[in-house]
C-alpha cells in the first residue's frame, strides 16, 4: 500500500498573511491539477490581525495629525486685532516669474503691538512684495519706504469680528470633513479585507471603533482649536 507523504511550506505574502501550502508527494501533474481544482484546501491564510489592526490606527492618525496641522496654518492666517508675521504665510510672491512665500524672501517682526515690519532680503523686489500684500486678502495697505514695508494693523470693528469668526468655522468645518474622510477611507479599506476573508468580522469592527475614537479626538482638538480662535476674534 501506498502512504502519501505530504509537508508544509509557509510562505510570507505582506500584510501580515503568510499561506501555508501542503504539498502532497504524488506525481507533478497531478499536483498541478489538485492545485488547480482545490485551491482553498491548499492555500491557508493566518492572520496576524494585531499588526493590522495597529497599521491601520497608525496610518489614520498620521493622516489626521496632518489635518491638524493644516487647519492650525488656516487659524493663523486669519488676523485677529494684534500684529502677528503669520497673516502673510499665505502671501505668494511673484519673484523672477514663480510665485514665492513671502516669508521665503523678507522677514517678517512686529513693531510695538500693532506694526508688522516686512524687510525684503532682495531690495529690488520691494515693489513686488509691497503688489503681492495689496493683491492678498490680507485687508492691510502696505507702506514701503524703499527699503520696509510697514503695515499698521487696525482695529478689527464688530462687523469685521463676526465675518472673521464665520471664516474660521468654515475653516474648522473643512477640519471636520477631512478627519470624518480618513475614517471612511480606512472603514472601507477594512471592509474589503474582510470580505475578502482575509480578516474576521470580529476584528474588523474591533478595528472600526478604534478608528472611530481617533476620529472623535481629533475632532474634539479641531473644536478646542475654534474656540480659542474665535476667543481672540472676539477679544478688543
Amino acid at each position: 500500500m501506498n502512504h502519501t507523504a505530504f509537508c508544509v511550506t509557509s510562505v510570507p505574502c505582506g500584510l501580515g498573511l503568510r499561506y501555508d501550502i501542503v504539498r502532497h508527494g504524488i506525481s507533478r501533474p497531478q499536483s498541478l491539477r489538485l492545485s488547480r481544482s482545490h485551491r482553498s484546501r491548499i492555500y491557508t491564510p493566518t492572520i496576524r490581525s494585531e499588526l493590522t489592526q495597529n497599521e491601520t490606527a497608525k496610518k489614520s492618525e498620521e493622516r489626521m495629525n496632518k489635518t491638524i496641522d493644516s487647519v492650525q496654518t488656516n487659524f493663523n492666517t486669519v488676523r485677529t486685532g494684534r500684529a502677528s508675521p503669520s497673516i502673510l504665510d499665505r502671501v505668494l510672491v511673484s519673484y523672477y516669474g514663480a510665485d514665492t512665500p513671502l516669508n521665503q524672501l523678507a522677514s517678517v517682526s512686529v513693531s510695538g503691538t500693532s506694526t508688522l515690519v516686512v524687510e525684503p532680503y532682495d531690495k529690488n523686489a520691494i515693489q513686488d512684495v509691497e503688489k503681492a500684500i495689496m493683491q492678498s486678502d490680507v485687508g492691510i495697505t502696505p507702506n514701503s519706504d524703499g527699503s520696509k514695508i510697514r503695515l499698521a494693523v487696525p482695529q478689527l470693528t464688530e462687523e469685521r469680528r463676526k465675518e472673521l469668526a464665520k471664516q474660521v468655522k468654515a475653516i474648522a468645518e473643512e477640519g471636520r470633513i477631512a478627519i470624518r474622510n480618513i475614517r471612511r477611507d480606512a472603514v472601507d479599506a477594512l471592509k474589503k479585507q474582510e470580505k475578502k476573508n482575509n480578516l474576521g468580522k470580529d476584528e474588523s469592527m474591533t478595528m472600526q471603533d478604534e478608528v472611530q475614537k481617533l476620529t472623535d479626538k481629533y475632532i474634539k482638538q479641531v473644536d478646542k482649536m475654534l474656540k480659542q480662535k474665535e476667543a481672540d476674534i472676539m477679544k478688543v
